[in-house]
């Protein structure tokens, strides 16, 4: 039977290693490195030394605080019941203050949770775009992933924090829950006359498959040639007749071109970076600028208008001698 690694792995273990020295001013690493089996698996099989830092225990600190109290306030709504909580949970939500407390601070149960856990969960999230920075640059490495990362933030502000501040309501953000803020997506293209006609969502759509097709190709090709070693790179480079000339002559017989080991990372970057980036902006346009989509679509002649099969209606208020 030849080598499938679609199903196996190789693990290559050797002296543990307790990383790079670090430079002044960078807490300690703790913990002993140790090999796990199963972690090999699924990655390098080398687990710790761990560095968490300042900015990681604080960040820890503010996701675990709204963790807690998003949990406890699910607990709650269903009277402190851990079987229902259990049954439940993908149902149950914290929702936003009403429409009618505006961009102020509402009591606690009427919205004020919700506040309260949304200010450290994204707290939480700036903090470890702070440690993915600094991290980044202590290493020498490129930010590459600190704005990979911010890309995502940028959506996630735009549903909790951007829009429902140009909008003039928290009530606009997004509930916390699993079911309740898909059901807050489908209410919200409803609305808005279908987000399918929005422009930027489209393009979100396309950065999203486009970036699915692209690592799933160059994950089956770094798996399809790792019998020649293709997992190696450096190797491939400079020798010929390898793993990576394997493959480039593959895609460029069957797609006319070939991506480099270097470009295809640039393209998958590229492509997830988008997604939530122009994603953010559709959103940001809804109900801002634009009411509804498919008005806008039919307007710009995106989308066709509905036929007029039924004959137009008459209101009575309208003819002589009616009433208002």
């Amino acid at each position: 039977m030849q080598y499938q690694n679609i199903f196996t792995t190789t693990q290559a273990v050797g002296p543990l290693h307790h990383g790079v020295e670090l430079g002044h001013g960078n807490s300690p690493r703790t913990g002993e490195p140790v090999i796990q089996y199963w972690l090999g698996r699924i990655g390098n099989a080398q687990l710790g030394p761990i560095y968490l830092g300042g900015l990681g225990i604080a960040s820890i600190m503010c996701g675990l605080i709204a963790f807690v109290t998003i949990g406890f306030n699910m607990l709650a709504s269903v009277n402190w019941n851990p079987i229902q909580f259990v049954r439940q949970l993908f149902w149950l939500a914290l929702e936003p203050p009403a429409p009618g407390y505006g961009l102020g601070i509402p009591p606690l149960n009427q919205g004020g949770w919700w506040l309260f856990a949304g200010f450290f969960l994204t707290a939480s999230l700036f903090l470890w775009w702070a440690r993915m920075y600094r991290r980044a640059k202590e290493l020498g490495l490129g930010m590459h992933v600190p704005w990979a990362f911010a890309a995502a933030i940028w959506l996630y502000l735009v549903l909790g924090f951007f829009r429902p501040i140009l909008m003039g309501s928290w009530g606009e953000a997004v509930p916390f829950g699993i079911f309740p803020h898909l059901d807050w997506t489908a209410a919200f293209s409803l609305r808005y006359g279908n987000l399918f006609y929005n422009p930027f969502h489209a393009l979100s759509i396309v950065f999203l498959y486009g970036a699915t097709l692209l690592f799933a190709m160059h994950g089956a090709t770094i798996l399809a040639v790792g019998r020649y070693g293709g997992e190696r790179e450096i190797d491939q480079i400079v020798d010929r007749g390898t793993a990576s000339e394997r493959a480039a002559l593959f895609w460029r017989w069957t797609m006319g071109f070939n991506a480099t080991m270097e470009s295809i990372h640039r393209w998958a970057w590229w492509f997830a970076v988008l997604c939530p980036l122009v994603g953010g902006i559709g959103i940001l346009l809804t109900g801002t600028v634009v009411d509804n989509w498919y008005l806008w679509a039919v307007k710009h002649g995106v989308a066709p208008p509905y036929p007029n099969v039924f004959p137009e209606g008459i209101d009575p208020a309208t003819l002589s001698g009616g009433k208002p």
